[in-house]
């Protein structure tokens, strides 16, 4: 047989012998608790890696509030000792946590809104992910965000005048109220982030909120001394039932009455927002 003849023929299996087929990685499927799970811890890392990197954004997280917290024992601490007979830092430090998760908050919509409008939003999305690790993930970072920051605010708050006179588990307990009260306020503003349009006035928005409820809690000042015709609002915004609750568990008194309004605030706000958030964050991933 000529070289020719020996060109022309087909190619036989023996000559060229199929490749093995590549092997599969094992692994949950997509739609799983098990990848649910794994999806959002790697994804809280990375915004908690994002966090901790970012200067400005951490020491907002940390610093601001501690000097809030400074300036209202300054301004306000004897005016409101002498009114409550009690030392104000039992209602600044629980204050000035509350307002520490709120405004920490705004760093993360505003991150959220950002990576909309570049995209990543989309990108993840096309990915082999769990479609709720994300937003998950985000709320974990913000829970990790909020429990260093109550843990230094509650350090700091020892200087000046601050105790945990009932012992350690009314002290896990005020983190644990912090953690709640946090949590619910963060699935708020991020449904309220990833609804808006990329570029949105998010922060401004946000900081009107929180100012307002700032100022018009019983950390601030007694409820007392409000306008009798606001006291109902002020002993019934989210802030004021949490802050007591703090109180009591760092001095003493009754929590059941405040537990069960900051419990039932928390669920209403996370009734409320999580099905507009997981909702608007794959309209946002998929409409760019």
């Amino acid at each position: 047989m000529t070289a020719a003849h020996r060109a022309a023929e087909p190619h036989t299996d023996d000559e060229h012998p199929t490749l093995p087929d590549a092997p599969v990685a094992a692994g949950p499927r997509e739609s799983s608790v098990a990848a649910w799970l794994a999806h959002t811890v790697i994804l809280a890392g990375r915004q908690l890696s994002v966090w901790v990197r970012d200067y400005t954004t951490l020491a907002q997280s940390l610093l601001f509030p501690a000097l809030t917290m400074i300036m209202f024992t300054v301004v306000l601490g004897d005016v409101v000792s002498e009114t409550t007979g009690q030392d104000s830092a039992f209602g600044t430090v629980p204050l000035v946590i509350l307002v520490g998760a709120m405004f920490g908050s705004m760093a993360a919509a505003v991150r959220l809104n950002r990576e909309r409008g570049t995209g990543l939003l989309a990108r993840l999305y096309v990915l082999p992910i769990h479609r709720a690790a994300d937003l998950s993930a985000r709320i974990i970072a913000e829970l990790v965000r909020i429990l260093v920051a109550t843990i230094v605010l509650l350090i700091a708050g020892l200087a000046i005048g601050f105790r945990f006179t009932q012992g350690v588990g009314a002290a896990i307990g005020i983190v644990g109220v912090a953690l709640l009260y946090g949590m619910s306020f963060s699935m708020a503003v991020l449904a309220l982030a990833v609804n808006a349009r990329p570029g949105g006035p998010i922060v401004p928005m946000i900081s009107l909120l929180a100012s307002v409820m700032m100022f018009f809690n019983s950390g601030f000042s007694p409820i007392e001394a409000y306008p009798q015709w606001l006291q109902p609002i002020v002993t019934n915004q989210p802030m004021t039932p949490a802050i007591e609750v703090m109180r009591s568990l760092a001095t003493g008194g009754p929590i059941t009455e405040n537990l069960v309004k900051v419990v039932i605030w928390a669920v209403a706000l996370l009734v409320v927002f999580t099905w507009p958030a997981l909702r608007g964050y794959r309209r946002a991933a998929t409409n760019r």
